[in-house]
């Protein structure tokens, strides 16, 4: 993974890889649909934070601290996807934020941000997986579950083994099983609320309960600030298919511009409905974050509704979600070690593709950490568990990445004399956008642990922050031993993927 490196290394680098994947020579094949992209970058706004975790928000914080952590959220993701809108459409490649991390700020940074990202993705695939096998044991409670972790493996790495396409239809259909649930769920919540469907109506009553609408301060609300960002966790994985989008420079700008309409049919809307008919203090709101899938909000709604098999439906759709969770975790970690390997950030292994496109190396690896991974639950469940929490920041740096990268890349676009109209696609509000994701995300990382930083208490520091220290570690390492520079605005390469050809 070592090497001389310097800016004009980095930057040749990148452009010889953009024109590379262009042509498809040994690299991945330019064959999403935009409706791939438009459904991944919805799939990636719709986890099971919403169907499981959502109901504790709104315990914790009440309906109106609830509603203000995600519309705080989803205003900041959506000024964060239209930065990487406006990066991945000047410069579509395979790797995404990495590679413009290491253009626009400093190699050293592209090497970190990489390698931290596909950590976390292959960690974050055995939990998914476990979490697959409970699921699935909810109907068959006498079967090993390690047998349906595995099955759920092999499943995801053949369709990620296939092509490209493969991986975007499956996508596809599974965030559509997703939108289907939740606009039938806003549907028959709006309909008991105002008692067109279901007498008497509900009405706003629960948002003045007790102390609501908003309980315990402005500690308590800042402490769901954390579970509704990690409930945006995925958006940005549309950047890392523009590589192999068929028209990036359509398919992006449209799959980001509808994000903030996403954020707030599915987000806002549905903590809406939630809060409106499950007081603050019911109990249920916290059983699901246990994984107790008859406690989901969504599955107390419904039966509240008349649906007797509310739970077992909602099971099928939460795991239906953790299928998309694995199978894009799958793309964008393999995509992610394929960006580094074109960079010489990995071994070249990893850089080399199948006759139909897809890194088979890089994706082989990856299922191997997240079977590796799994396995460690199995033999030691404290280090497994360690592993899960210390990287769980991993997505807030990459999202600072993102900020940043677009930050510096604006400013010496404009300081090189570039004119905005030659860009194919304009972030949102330069730049507050990035300013903004930059900031909410210190501050989401930094109050992840506040009794830990007050007492000192290095141990639990240490797992919370793990993430942290790993990137400065990665990047202080590899700066150290290539001798990188940050890179100045004067001699940032900012030539699209059109000019670097």
């Amino acid at each position: 993974m070592t090497r001389n490196t310097s800016n004009a290394a980095s930057n040749t680098n990148q452009s010889d890889r953009a024109g590379q994947e262009h042509h498809g020579y040994g690299s991945v094949k330019r064959n999403l649909k935009t409706r791939h992209i438009s459904m991944i970058a919805l799939g990636g706004c719709i986890g099971t934070g919403l169907f499981m975790t959502s109901g504790s928000t709104i315990s914790t914080a009440g309906p109106g601290g609830g509603l203000l952590a995600y519309i705080a959220m989803g205003v900041m993701v959506y000024f964060l996807m239209t930065s990487l809108g406006e990066l991945a459409t000047h410069l579509p490649v395979s790797g995404s934020f990495a590679a413009y991390s290491a253009r626009y700020v400093d190699p050293a940074l592209g090497f970190a941000m990489g390698w931290d990202y596909w950590l976390n993705w292959t960690i974050s695939g055995a939990v998914d997986i476990s979490t697959a096998a409970l699921l699935i044991q909810y109907w068959l409670p006498n079967t090993p579950g390690w047998i349906w972790s595995l099955l759920v493996l092999v499943i995801v790495f053949l369709i990620n083994a296939l092509t490209v396409s493969a991986f975007g239809e499956t996508e596809f259909w599974l965030s559509l099983i997703k939108v289907a649930t939740i606009i039938v769920f806003l549907v028959i919540g709006m309909a008991m609320i105002c008692g067109i469907m279901f007498q008497p109506p509900v009405g706003l009553k629960n948002f003045t309960y007790r102390d609501a609408p908003f309980v315990g301060g402005f500690p308590a609300i800042m402490s769901v600030f954390l579970i509704a960002g990690y409930s945006f966790q995925g958006t940005e994985v549309v950047g890392v298919t523009a590589g192999e989008s068929e028209n990036p420079g359509k398919a992006v700008p449209k799959a980001i511009n509808d994000v903030f309409w996403r954020i707030l049919l599915f987000y806002v809307l549905s903590i809406f409905v939630i809060a409106a008919l499950i007081p603050y203090t019911s109990p249920n709101l916290l059983g699901a974050s246990d994984g107790n899938i008859a406690m989901s909000p969504f599955t107390l709604v419904f039966q509240r509704a008349g649906l007797a098999s509310a739970a077992s439906v909602m099971n099928a759709v939460v795991l239906t979600s953790i299928l998309s969770a694995v199978n894009t975790g799958a793309y964008a970690s393999s995509r992610m070690l394929y960006g580094l390997a074109k960079d010489h950030y990995a071994p070249a292994i990893f850089a080399r593709t199948t006759k139909r496109g897809i890194p088979l190396a890089a994706l082989v690896a990856t299922v191997c950490m997240s079977l590796a991974t799994f396995a460690s639950s199995i033999f030691g469940q404290s280090f497994y568990m360690w592993l899960v929490t210390a990287t769980g920041l991993t997505g807030f740096i990459a999202w600072i990445g993102i900020a940043l990268s677009h930050f510096r890349f604006r400013r010496a676009f404009k300081l090189q004399g570039h004119d905005l109209s030659e860009l194919k696609y304009h972030s949102k509000l330069y730049p507050f956008g990035p300013v903004l994701a930059m900031v909410l995300c210190v501050i989401v990382i930094a109050g992840q642990d506040i009794p830990s930083l007050l007492s000192l208490n290095w141990s639990h520091m240490a797992m919370t922050y793990f993430s942290v220290v790993l990137v400065l570690v990665l990047y202080l390492g590899f700066k150290f031993v290539n001798h990188t520079k940050i890179v100045r605005l004067k001699d940032m390469d900012v030539s699209g993927a059109e000019s670097a050809r």
